[in-house]
């Protein structure tokens, strides 16, 4: 019951933090860590023991692989060398850089739990970031640098918090050793996951369900994670392998329904797993407090700002001798010159999130003598600590600094979009017309038909621009039958004149349809009245 009371608890919680954050607009892993903190100071709340290995498992997989599976493949190999430097060089100076200012602080921790906590800080994740990024019209390969970044980081962070774990419990290191174990199991698990990936997509194939092809997908990182750890290699690694390569075959063996319903899923998953981990922190706070009771406020609070100001500083002293590097070594120059303000929106875009929080779960709560495992309630404290500056602090600066830098404006990717929407358009009419002139009918027939797609057309091509009242006014007309069909509908199931499946069926319909148009505007009489003479006409 204790259980089922606390889920209880974090599903509501997350429904309200969610919600602020939606009311509020600004990114809802502020509003989680924000929330989980506050939560954790409301006494007598239901509390559970659980496995912080468990933690781990369960939480990682989904959220990495949906990463991976969303995952540009072309924008990833063309920005591969950046996102490398960034993801596994970055993340290996701030593993050092942070373990040693935590030892510098408290001599008495040992170096490999220093170690530990510069592994769970070192990755930045990149949903606060790229939430503000997409409102405000950033240059593409920003985003896809960050996103990129976000999906290698976590997992060579991981891969570091493992050997810097696996250090503590044995109380032995060799770096000779860890680094040919580091490549060993890296591949292991890359290898794994792209065998896995190819089995699903050849079993996806047979299924020709949507239902059980949802949940099939679902078991896909949660089978590549254990796979790879039943063979002593990298799970993490398994899990984006396998969503990179499932990623890439998915356009080709996913019907049109499956990814609707998948899409929903994932997301709600994704934002469930978010919520629980971040308010799960936040009622452990009290207990992980109390057990910092022999360091005094004060250096507790000088301890937490320098490991902070450590992982945001090492970040922009990274970021900008790589970003110019390029320009200096002949085989390595690229066709543009880093921008300084993009470089300096990349630096500030280090808010950490849930993979540090996870990994500061799964902590060990012993070591395999029986003793505590060494200052684990101050890498938790400081893994919370670093969470919540980088998020709120950077996460609500983010957006003024953009605007003061000026950067932006890039419609790349946007006129990409309108460009590929009209070419699909017109593919579509002329295969219209090939269908008609194989099956020898009228083209008359088909008018309707290719008006509705020539307008389409026309809608592109004038997206960004004002309507003509006409488009204004066919637009208003689609949504109100849209509301007529929906209004008529219920009144029918409410009288009971049709069955509940007939009206969910039917229903969604109307809601893909309505999804297509564009939002609604007020027309104006003006064009109500220009229109006029045409309609009587």
């Amino acid at each position: 019951m204790a259980l089922l009371q606390l889920l209880l608890v974090l599903l509501l919680s997350a429904v309200a933090l969610g919600w602020v954050a939606r009311h509020f607009k600004f990114p809802y892993p502020i509003a989680l860590v924000a929330g989980g903190a506050l939560l954790g100071l409301v006494p007598n709340l239901p509390s559970t023991t659980f496995d912080p290995q468990l933690i781990l498992v369960a939480v990682l997989p989904p959220i990495l692989y949906q990463a991976a599976l969303l995952t540009s493949w072309t924008d990833f190999k063309a920005h591969l060398r950046p996102i490398s430097l960034l993801a596994i060089g970055l993340v290996a100076a701030t593993t050092l850089a942070v373990g040693a200012a935590l030892k510098l602080m408290v001599p008495d921790v040992p170096w490999a739990a220093a170690f530990v906590l510069g592994a769970i800080v070192s990755p930045p994740d990149a949903v606060a970031a790229t939430a503000i990024l997409s409102r405000l019209n950033i240059p593409r390969r920003i985003v896809t640098i960050l996103e990129g970044e976000s999906l290698m980081n976590d997992a060579s962070g991981l891969v570091l918090y493992k050997f810097a774990v696996a250090a503590v419990l044995t109380g032995s290191f060799s770096l000779v050793d860890a680094t040919a174990q580091f490549a060993l199991v890296s591949a292991g698990g890359i290898a794994v996951g792209i065998v896995l990936a190819f089995v699903y997509i050849a079993v996806h194939q047979k299924l020709g369900d949507p239902f059980i092809e949802v949940l099939t997908v679902l078991t896909i990182p949660y089978a590549a994670y254990m796979a790879a750890e039943a063979v002593h290699t990298s799970g993490v690694l398994a899990v984006v392998a396998a969503g990179l390569v499932r990623g890439r075959y998915a356009p080709e063996i996913v019907s049109a329904e499956m990814r609707i319903m998948a899409r929903s899923v994932w997301n709600l998953l994704v934002f469930l797993l978010n919520s629980v981990v971040f308010i799960l922190i936040g009622l452990q706070l009290p207990v992980v407090l109390a057990g910092l009771g022999r360091y005094p406020t004060g250096q507790l609070a000088a301890i937490a700002g320098l490991v902070t100001v450590v992982a945001i500083a090492v970040r922009f002293a990274w970021v900008f001798p790589v970003g110019y590097l390029p320009q200096r070594v002949s085989h390595l120059r690229e066709q543009r010159r880093p921008n300084k303000a993009e470089l300096a929106i990349i630096g500030w875009c280090g808010m950490r999130g849930i993979v540090s929080l996870a990994a500061a779960l799964a902590l060990p709560l012993t070591l395999p003598n029986g003793a505590a495992f060494p200052h684990r309630d101050l890498v938790i404290f400081l893994t919370f600590v670093v969470i919540v500056a980088t998020l709120v602090g950077q996460g609500l600066t983010l957006t003024p600094l953009i605007r003061w830098l000026k950067v932006g404006a890039d419609w790349s990717l946007h006129q990409e979009q309108l460009r590929i929407r009209a070419s699909m358009s017109t593919a579509a009419l002329a295969a219209i017309d090939r269908e008609l002139a194989g099956a020898g009918v009228a083209a008359q027939w088909a008018q309707g038909l290719k008006a509705e797609i020539a307008e389409r057309i026309g809608l592109v091509a004038s997206e960004g621009e004002e309507l003509t009242p006409r488009m204004e006014l066919v637009n208003r007309l689609r949504h109100a039958a849209i509301r007529a069909e929906r209004a008529e509908l219920l009144r029918l199931w409410r009288g009971n004149e049709i069955g509940d499946e007939v009206m969910h069926h039917l229903m969604e319909m109307l809601d893909y349809e309505q999804a297509r148009l564009p939002a609604q505007a007020p027309v104006a009489n003006a064009a109500a009245r220009e229109l006029a003479p045409t309609s009587a006409e």
